[in-house]
């Protein structure tokens, strides 16, 4: 009878103590994080920013090596007073001729040539853009051509193909102005007949064209930009693209094209390699690209060595202090650092340092022999 009094007692007494125990204990934690701060959150992809802890040597370059020649740029309806900053501060960082791609035809390109060249004959450079304002009535291609003939007496050096060209830009029937459509033959005959290159921008990254969904590279660009993406339902394939462009290319051997952006094959150095093989008038720049040399800097040296004679500077969106960044990875063998634009790339990027005379002729050489009227006593032999 005894024992089975005390099991009762001790029964009673754990079952007082034990919630009072765990009251207890939730409010001790309560006053250590009032507010729950402790507890794991998972961030989201833009709250993620780890901060490296490797330690390494580092080559801060704010100067490119040799003067360079920026074959990609844009300035629109530039003033007086914005060339004169441009100078100053192409001055700081060796930036010795800048291409102005977005010239515009007719009396727009004049004032461009003016305000540009008329001020400062040595530094710039400005390509001639097609209108399409007649584009819908018999005999465009030569009236175009008759157009760049008169743009290029105006000062012209070169022609700018806009992106719209192959994706946006339809017949009034609606059909799509396809790449390598003839009635732009003429236009692109008189090119070689003048000797000017033409910087033409064909497609968009392959992975505009891809699923946009968490498997996607450019996810973080897509969401800030979703007008960047190319579905089906509106646009041509990346491959038609890329098709209807290599047939153009083909078809035009001596015209010298400066494909924009690698040709948008920064992914895939090996296939840009088999298009320099296949069309010996073809080049291309390094614009808004550097991300993509960068995580892959041994294949990047090689490629870069290998096609020394194909490749030109270029930055597309001006901003004087982002082109330390190209200086970086074309003259030094650092490792993982931080590129410029996240949007273009969540990855770190490495130096893929290449010899003093590829660096030449990326940065000036290869310009040199493509752009009529530079003086090429201005840079090193």
């Amino acid at each position: 009878m005894n024992s089975r009094r005390t099991i009762r007692f001790f029964f009673v007494i754990v079952v007082a103590i034990v919630p009072a125990l765990v009251f207890w204990s939730r409010a001790a934690s309560a006053q250590q994080d009032p507010a729950g701060q402790n507890k794991q959150q998972i961030p989201t992809i833009d709250e993620y920013q780890p901060k490296s802890t490797l330690v390494v040597k580092e080559h801060k370059i704010e100067r490119a090596k040799f003067p360079f020649i920026d074959i990609h740029s844009h300035h629109w309806n530039p003033t007086a007073e914005e060339v004169d900053r441009l100078v100053k501060e192409m001055d700081t960082i060796n930036l010795r001729v800048m291409v102005n791609l977005s010239g515009g035809t007719g009396e727009r390109l004049q004032r461009t040539v003016a305000v540009m060249k008329g001020r400062y004959p040595d530094r710039f450079v400005v390509f001639a853009n097609m209108s399409y304002d007649d584009l819908n009535t018999p005999g465009f291609g030569q009236r175009v051509a008759a157009r760049l003939e008169q743009d290029v007496k105006n000062g012209a050096q070169g022609l700018k193909i806009f992106k719209d060209f192959g994706m946006e830009l339809k017949y009034a029937n609606g059909q799509r102005v396809h790449v390598d459509d003839p009635v732009f033959d003429a236009v692109f005959e008189k090119c070689a007949e003048l000797k000017i290159p033409v910087l033409i921008h064909v497609a968009e990254p392959s992975a505009f064209f891809d699923p946009w969904d968490y498997h996607n590279e450019r996810w973080q660009e897509l969401k800030e930009f979703p007008g960047r993406a190319r579905p089906p339902a509106k646009y041509p394939p990346f491959e038609t693209l890329m098709t209807e462009r290599n047939h153009l290319f083909a078809k035009h051997p001596r015209t010298n094209f400066i494909a924009a952006h690698l040709a948008f094959h920064g992914n895939d150095l090996e296939r840009l390699g088999k298009l320099f093989d296949a069309n010996p008038n073809v080049y291309v720049d390094i614009a808004a690209v550097l991300a993509e040399l960068g995580r892959q800097p041994y294949s990047a040296h090689d490629f870069l060595v290998k096609y020394q004679d194909r490749v030109l500077m270029g930055k597309d969106i001006y901003d004087v202090n982002e082109y330390k960044w190209y200086f970086r990875a074309l003259e030094t063998r650092d490792e993982y650092f931080e590129y410029y634009r996240k949007r273009h790339a969540f990855w770190r990027i490495y130096g893929f340092q290449v010899p003093d005379e590829v660096l030449k002729k990326i940065y000036y050489k290869n310009a040199l022999k493509l752009l009529p009227g530079i003086d090429p006593k201005a840079f090193p032999e």
